[in-house]
């Protein structure tokens, strides 16, 4: 049995990780999920949140802001939407994220309503877990 599977982050802008990791602590949209070494594949969509990467003794964080996450037994692969590591968070980048769903709130038809309050719960629950 492996002990480590490769990750790899990626966002449209550039390429953030590239390593062995132990596991991957993922912000899914259906809650929370620890991709490991011979997981069983999946594919999930993301939310906004903070995804965690073990790699030897070092644990790196990201703040994601959607995008999707594959996962097979050997590699877990993340294609976000916006991605940065968790040092480069700013109170105003969170700001603009949460003014953005919350227009999306306003606008949203009543199709849409329940998945834009969500992601205006998913962003500040974020900004409670980055302490801005």
């Amino acid at each position: 049995m492996a002990d480590t599977m490769q990750f790899d982050l990626v966002s449209p802008e550039r390429k953030l990780a590239s390593v062995a990791a132990s596991q991957v602590q993922i912000p899914g949209m259906g809650g929370d999920l620890t991709a490991m070494p011979n997981h069983a594949p999946f594919l999930t969509t993301l939310r906004p949140g903070i995804l965690r990467v073990v790699s030897g003794s070092e644990t790196s964080e990201f703040v994601v802001t959607g995008g999707f996450a594959e996962v097979s037994p050997t590699a877990a692969s993340i294609l976000a939407e916006q991605a940065v590591p968790r040092s480069e968070v700013s109170a105003e980048m969170v700001g603009d994220l949460l003014s953005r769903a919350e227009s999306e709130l306003a606008e949203a038809t009543d199709e849409t309503k329940m998945a834009a309050g969500q992601k205006v719960r998913d962003v500040l629950a974020l900004k409670g877990q980055l302490s801005l």
